[in-house]
């Protein structure tokens, strides 16, 4: 076999083993390897499905489950960069591109290779502190600054380009991709922001400050966060994280290498958004 995917499947439901099962069979009666993560390969119960947590070789990795376990599996993918497909299992799916009812025409399309690449853009973090704390990570969604205990706020002082903008005493602060909008950063109080658009979003959690409307900067921009009152947890894509102390800054800038998902479909998106969101466009007249 000379072509391979990777599986990643949700185990809190049992339904994405089924549906993956049965996507698995399909690839492999057309005599598409297919590979699992590690700890999803009992579930799926198929002796030809080889276990792996490796995407090097794949052309896909196939995710069933919510967005969630699509994160999961972008981890995967992103060393290999290869694009991402997800079945929605979970309950909004704002990432994923198919639903398990429809598991034939997704395998048809990986048969037939029948599927268009779609590029979002990422987000680099690296953070410098006091007694050298250093990391660095990535998000496809959004880095959150926020306080560690519930009785306490943090005190950041962003700066764009390398000039400052406001000291902010917050419960957090979030910047997000546009991808991101629809998550974490809407639920702040952020704009959505169509993917096509090149952009950062800064959004301010609970600010005590007159300032503090959620800022779209450009996507070439440098943001800078110096922590003035600590300490803070950073969290990107709420995966990754670490606690860093006051004295620290937090750098985000557009990273190199942006996120692929498999499209099946050129669904514009506004017709994704009324979807998932499930919003009222008939009007409320009788």
């Amino acid at each position: 076999m000379s072509r391979r995917v990777l599986f990643v499947v949700r185990s809190g439901t049992n339904q994405a083993p089924e549906v993956a099962r049965a996507a698995a069979a399909g690839l492999l009666a057309n005599n598409i390897e297919v590979l699992c993560a590690h700890e999803d390969v009992d579930l799926l119960n198929l002796p030809d499905v080889v276990s792996s947590s490796d995407a090097t070789g794949c052309e896909l990795v196939v995710v069933f489950g919510g967005d969630g376990t699509i994160l999961s599996g972008i981890e995967l993918a992103r060393p290999a960069d290869v694009p991402v497909l997800g079945v929605n299992l979970g309950h909004v799916g704002f990432l994923a591109e198919a639903e398990p009812e429809n598991i034939d025409a997704v395998v048809s399309a990986i048969v037939e290779h029948n599927w268009i690449v779609e590029e979002r853009m990422t987000l680099a973090i690296s953070v410098t502190g006091p007694e050298r704390q250093a990391w660095n990570s990535w998000a496809l969604n959004e880095v959150a600054i926020e306080k560690d205990a519930r009785e306490r706020m943090i005190q950041v002082l962003v700066s764009i380009d390398d000039r400052p903008l406001s000291q902010w005493s917050a419960d957090g602060l979030l910047c997000s991709t546009p991808t991101g909008s629809t998550a974490y950063a809407f639920s702040a109080g952020g704009p959505v922001v169509w993917p096509e658009v090149d952009a950062m979003l800064v959004v301010p959690i609970s600010a005590h400050a007159l300032f503090a409307r959620p800022l779209v900067v450009a996507p070439t921009s440098t943001v800078d966060v110096a922590v003035t009152k600590g300490p803070v947890v950073i969290s990107a894509d709420g995966r990754r994280t670490t606690e860093v102390s006051a004295g620290s800054t937090v750098t985000i800038v557009r990273a190199e290498q942006s996120t692929k998902f498999a499209r099946l479909h050129q669904v514009p998106f506004t017709e994704r958004l009324v979807a998932k969101f499930e919003l009222p466009v008939q009007g409320w007249g009788a």
